[in-house]
């Protein structure tokens, strides 16, 4: 009666389960038809009969493809393909644990077409293998619902009793989702009481009396086996029990309730801040894991390690946190290598999971052939460094390694240890050199090893030297220690003369350490050698030391030499651009002249000058230096010059160059200001604009742009706050956009205190979680890159790299949570086509910044221009020189003062200067006006060499 009631219940559930419009429900029939009779119907099966093929082929290629694999299980489920669906479904399965949803559609969809009892039993098997790959309270309970509907079959109810009580040993410790385990558990025996009870009015047969007191023993154990773990609405169970037990409660189950009780409490904060956590939680289910590991309980700590890794299936640390505590601790072979095998199919780039693996299966016996399947999956799991291969060749040859016994001439494991190193040597050299263009051995560490098991443990010197040698051809000979272990191999399991001979090899190849090497070889002949030996060890480590000596005194000339070429470059790039700054200011003091002499005002060469000289740049104590110069030019922006305004538009022009006042900052209000840089030199009214922007960090105390003489803004300032932690805030808007142009925000230093003080550093580090894109589309945004990445992980941040005008360079930086899902993402998106573009996908590592060399900063300062001569910050933007190119090319300069430049007399002390060609000055005036006029010279300054000689007096 009971087992019959039970089906009934289920297939009403099934039923209910039945989605809309499934055929065996025949509820949408005529929506059915409709839809097939509408051509919308029939193009849209079509484009999906497309999709559904182009992603079968997709997966042909790269079977490893996670989303692809979820879009084909959704599309062959919306059209109906049941064959193809549990092919794609038992596909997936074998290469990824799948998550609670998939199991569950799946396991929803083999229970509607299970009818016979031998399909009931493949349900079965599903089951099993779905509460395998994450401990889930949902599927658990699904299984436990499922199983009640077979109890009319031989041996039913205990088989749903098994089912129970594995899932309570499972999930039943879970703080929010046990209590519905135990509930449909006393549920389900709750039934069997009912069936068991006699009908009324009649009397109860001793069996059926026995029967009745077992079963409402059972009901009590599950009662108090329940209030004895601390769960969420506890006290509900403790009424719900003080209601249905006819006797008193016990004492030590009162006891057991309220030390449960106690624990609850202690667990509800961590419960709450997951509750109140976004994802990952990681934080909190590591307080939570800590918590429970002071406790000790090894059940509960297994199962929030386990609630831990259902919504953090991809983050490698966790998982071998918790393989190292279950080999630490628990040490159950079947709980071990199920959560080893998990591992490596969640995260399977990462290699120190498949070495674990590996140390785990020997520890436990596994058998030789099942541990060499593992190692084969683990070389075809796609790691992403060269190195990682190597790390799991060795891990494998350690094993091979302690299988042999070596007490024993020949073995069939010893063989097999020698064909694994010789594979291993051809696998670095060919699988791994071909894809990454390196073996990720360069120091040869396999064959090393190998040349120490045959010299140690096979008393095989012979294999050993020949093994050596081939690794010293490898790039290796160059390298002392190389040499110095060789010859440590050779001293403990060879001879003398061997040793001899390497070190006289050694002394003669090596590079980079020969003093070593070559002390070693006097020490090993002072002890063992004869006098000959001594003499020729003394005469060939004198000349290998004297061509050393030789070699890096060459070396030390030649980098001298570049430095001194260096600088002097350094010096003509800088004195190319002092001659554009002349050539510029020349050229508006001349149009300056003509606008003067038009307007009938005296003035001369030089007037102009002055009043373009109050200095751009501040100097002093308390005073900041800031240039700022951007992708037009040193001068500004270079462009078409306009025709001439009117008169009254050049006395406002001239009177604002005139009442413009100096920036000046004061460095005692450093800590609340901030330097703003980068902007639009076409910006109209700087300090509305910037006020608008910089309010949402607090309160704006002031905002000072800088502009130029002529009243052009310069395109950075000053923004002044009156907190500090506004100015602090306000630096999260470096690099914003502002009118098209990336704005740039840093603190507000003084770089004459703080002359080592970089705003923007690079990383210097490998950054696991972060990617590096190249070859991106310049029309691509970050909202299409992004778009394209959080499909394989969720995206923290997204940096499209832009130059100072803010114009895409193609390059990008994208961030993601964690180092699986970074590394996720390489393995799917590099080669990826966006827009045409075939782009290019790594972790990033950036590289070093180059820093200026001290010591070439001392030899250059031999060259230069002593600093005092042009004040403390060296040469100003304003000090032009008006010597021609022409002569400024001579070799050796002239000590003569010229605007303010004094030449380096000490220099031309030392070699007497050559003698210029004398011109007059009708040739100097030349040479100077087809300097600076290039293409002409303008009618307007034509004039006598004898006006230009004045003139440059002047």
């Amino acid at each position: 009666m009971a087992a019959a009631g039970a089906e009934a219940v289920v297939a009403e559930d099934e039923e209910k389960r039945l989605p809309e419009g499934d055929p065996e429900s025949g509820g949408d029939s005529e929506d059915e038809g409709d839809s097939d009779s509408s051509g919308d119907g029939e193009d849209e099966e079509k484009e999906n009969e497309a999709e559904i093929q182009r992603l079968e082929e997709q997966l042909s290629i790269n079977a490893f493809d996670y989303n692809c694999h979820l879009d084909l299980i959704k599309l062959l489920r919306q059209e109906g393909e049941l064959v193809k669906l549990r092919r794609a479904r038992q596909k997936m399965s074998e290469l990824f644990p799948l998550t609670e949803e998939i199991w569950l559609d799946w396991l929803k969809d083999e229970i509607k077409m299970a009818s016979e009892s031998s399909e009931r039993e493949k349900v079965y098997e599903l089951f099993e293998r779905a509460v395998k790959d994450y401990i889930c309270p949902e599927i658990w309970l699904e299984y436990a619902q499922y199983s009640i509907g077979g109890i009319g079959q031989e041996g039913g109810i205990e088989r749903v009793r098994s089912i129970f009580e594995r899932a309570l040993t499972a999930v039943g410790l879970h703080v929010t989702k046990g209590t519905a385990l135990w509930e449909a558990y006393r549920e389900f025996e709750n039934a069997i009481l009912e069936t068991a009870q006699p009908a009324p009015g009649s009397v109860p047969s001793p069996e059926q009396q026995q029967m009745l007191c077992t079963q409402l023993e059972k009901i009590h154990t599950l009662f108090r086996r329940q209030l004895g773990i601390p769960l969420l609405d506890m006290e509900t169970s403790y009424a719900e029990y003080e209601e249905w037990s006819e006797d008193p409660i016990p004492e030590t189950t009162i006891k057991n309730y309220k030390k449960a009780l106690q624990q609850l409490e202690k667990c509800k904060p961590y419960e709450e801040a997951l509750l109140g956590a976004e994802t990952p939680k990681l934080a909190e289910y590591q307080a939570y894991i800590d918590f429970e590991m002071k406790a000790g309980d090894p059940a509960r700590i297994q199962l929030i390690y386990e609630r831990a890794l259902a919504e953090n299936c991809l983050v490698p640390d966790l998982w071998a946190r918790y393989n190292q505590y279950l080999d630490r601790q628990l040490k159950v072979k079947e709980l071990v290598l199920s959560a080893h095998d998990r591992a490596v199919r969640n995260c399977p780039w990462t290699v120190g999971l498949w070495i674990r693996y590996l140390l785990a299966m020997e520890r436990h016996r596994v058998d030789h052939s099942s541990i060499s399947e593992m190692f084969e999956k683990a070389l075809n799991a796609g790691f992403i460094q060269a190195t990682d291969y190597v790390e799991i060749w060795q891990a494998y040859l350690d094993y091979l390694r302690r299988r042999v016994d070596f007490t024993q001439d020949s073995s069939k494991e010893l063989e097999e240890l020698r064909s694994a190193f010789a594979r291993a040597v051809e696998y670095l050299k060919q699988e791994v050199e071909e894809r990454f263009s390196e073996s990720g051995d360069p120091s040869c560490t396999i064959m090393q090893n190998w040349a120490r098991v045959e010299a140690r443990l096979c008393n095989n010197m012979q294999k050993a030297r020949e093994l050596w040698d081939n690794i010293m051809t490898k790039g290796n000979a160059k390298y002392a220690n190389m040499w110095l272990e060789y010859y440590n191999l050779e001293r403990a399991h060879g001879d003398t003369q061997h040793c001899r001979k390497a070190l006289h090899r050694a002394v003669q190849c090596t590079s980079d350490y020969p003093e070593h090497v070559c002390e070693v070889l006097l020490t090993l002949e002072r002890i063992e050698g004869t006098l000959e030996d001594w003499d020729a060890a003394v005469q060939k480590t004198e000349n290998r030391l004297a061509r050393v000596n030789e070699q890096r005194a060459k070396a030390a000339e030649k980098e001298a030499a570049l430095a001194k070429l260096e600088e002097e470059k350094a010096e003509q790039r800088k004195q190319a651009r002092a001659e554009k700054k002349a050539s510029k200011k020349a050229k508006k003091a001349r149009s300056g002249e003509k606008r003067k002499a038009d307007d009938d005002d005296e003035g001369e060469w030089g007037q102009e000058e002055e009043a373009e000289q109050p200095s751009k740049r501040h100097k002093g104590d308390g005073l900041l230096e800031e240039d700022m110069e951007v992708e037009m030019g040193l001068f500004g922006r270079s462009g078409p010059e306009k025709p001439d305004r009117p008169a009254n538009q050049k006395e406002k022009a001239t009177t604002s160059r005139k009442d413009i006042p100096k920036v000046l900052h004061d460095s005692s209000k450093d800590n609340v200001t901030v330097f703003v840089s980068n902007l639009s030199y076409n910006m109209a009214e700087p300090e509305v604009k910037l006020k608008e922007l910089f309010e949402s960090c607090g309160e704006v105390a002031e905002i000072r742009p800088v502009f130029s003489n002529k009243g052009t803004f310069r395109g950075y300032c000053y923004v002044e706050f009156k907190e500090e932690k506004s100015a602090r805030q306000a630096l999260g808007l470096d690099r914003q956009a502002v009118e098209g142009r990336p704005m740039f925000v840093s603190p507000c230093v003084d770089k004459n205190k703080h002359p080592d003080f970089k705003v923007f550093r690079y990383s210097t580090t490998l950054e696991k979680h972060k990617l590096f894109i190249s070859g991106l589309p310049f029309s691509c945004t970050k909202e299409e890159l992004e778009d394209v990445c959080k499909a394989h992980g969720n995206v923290k941040d997204i940096r499209l790299v832009t130059n100072r005008a803010g114009k895409p360079k193609g390059l990008a930086y994208v961030e993601y949570e964690n180092e699986a899902q970074a590394s996720q993402a390489v393995l799917k998106m590099d080669g990826l086509t966006v827009k045409e573009h075939v782009i290019k996908v790594m972790i990033s590592n950036p590289p070093l910044r180059k820093l200026p060399d001290k010591a070439e900063a001392g030899r250059a300062s031999q060259f230069a221009v002593p600093r005092q001569v042009y004040g403390a910050r060296g040469k100003g933007r304003t000090q032009l020189s008006m010597v021609p190119r022409a002569l400024q090319r001579q070799g050796n300069p002239v000590a003569k003062a010229e605007n303010g430049m004094v030449q380096n007399s000490a220099a031309a002390s030392s070699a007497p200067p050559e003698e210029p060609k004398k011109m007059s000055n009708a040739d100097f005036a030349k040479m100077l006006l087809k300097n600076y006029f290039p293409a002409g010279i303008p009618s307007a300054l034509v004039f006598s060499g004898s006006a230009m000689s004045t003139a440059l007096k002047s």
